[in-house]
């Protein structure tokens, strides 16, 4: 991996655009790893693989039931108790295109 983009954690838009501006500052051909918990990247980021030209040269699933270390701050849940917020992790390999 020439990028490693970690948005465990992170909800709908984020994963996305922080893959746009780390993929604006790659260069043509290098690949970015994505770690993401949030269920619309296994739709988000293939779209943006497709509009923008990029190559998805792989998904998967990683883990179900990860606990997720987060700032509670960051993340408002139904029940505020102390349960561990559980998520399944994705991993994507985005590679730019070249130019």
């Amino acid at each position: 991996m020439d990028h490693q983009l970690d948005t465990q954690g992170l909800i709908c838009p984020e994963p996305v655009m922080m893959l746009h501006r780390v993929i604006r500052k790659a260069d043509s051909g290098e690949v970015i790893e994505i770690l993401a918990t949030d269920p619309a990247t296994t739709r988000d980021i293939p779209n943006f693989c497709r509009h923008l030209g990029h190559e998805l040269v792989h998904q998967e699933t990683l883990a179900e039931d990860v606990d997720l270390s987060v700032d509670p701050d960051e993340i408002t849940v139904a029940s505020d108790d102390d349960a561990p917020i559980k998520a399944t992790l994705y991993r994507y390999l985005v590679k730019k295109k070249i130019a």
